[in-house]
């Protein structure tokens, strides 16, 4: 519980630095949305579920990488400008750690649940079915993007982030795909062992 509280006060601090004169209310507002609808829902069922440590933090890092893009936009994160103009990149592209993010968090998400609600009869079917299931969060994401974006016209393209690029909701979708793959790849064997803990 010690550890969790802490989380918290890390998460308070970001939100705290976030909030203070970011580039654009509104899409601060839009981006911020989904960590603090996300952690509320972790707090109002913890008696009912308790994640691992490890997908505690996990959940940390996506919150803060929201926070970081609401506070900026996604567009004119200052250190992914530097990158740009370094490798003469033709976007910023903090957007696509922010969609890696997107699949890579909620792959552990997902794989804990199924895993501890004995979802599945049959294990090898738990890595397709986690891919996909992040993959189907990232096209309704996209959705809610391209929603938004045409009932609010200007005020919403800050939000919906193509910065020009006519393939950026597929690429999107692609990198939260490949954050799902490796996070299945690189965490499993942690994951475990902190499950049969």
């Amino acid at each position: 519980m010690r550890y969790l509280i802490y989380l918290l006060l890390i998460f308070s601090r970001f939100l705290i630095w976030s909030a203070i004169n970011p580039k654009e209310y509104f899409t601060w507002f839009l981006e911020i949305l989904p960590a603090i609808l996300g952690v509320l829902m972790l707090i109002f069922t913890y008696k009912r579920f308790q994640f691992t440590n490890l997908v505690y933090t996990l959940i940390l890092v996506h919150c803060i990488i929201l926070l970081i893009g609401g506070h900026y936009t996604y567009a004119e994160v200052p250190l992914f400008d530097w990158l740009k103009d370094i490798f003469n990149f033709s976007r910023n592209n903090y957007d696509k750690i922010g969609h890696f993010a997107q699949g890579f968090i909620p792959a552990m998400i997902t794989r804990e649940l199924l895993i501890r609600k004995n979802v599945l009869n049959k294990k090898s079917w738990l890595n397709f079915i986690i891919v996909s299931i992040c993959l189907a969060i990232s096209a309704a994401y996209e959705f809610i993007e391209w929603f938004i974006s045409l009932q609010t016209g200007e005020a919403g393209d800050s939000f919906l982030g193509t910065q020009g690029y006519i393939w950026d909701t597929q690429s999107d979708m692609l990198f939260a795909t490949i954050g799902a793959i490796v996070a299945i790849i690189t965490m499993s064997k942690i994951h475990d062992k902190q499950l049969s803990k």
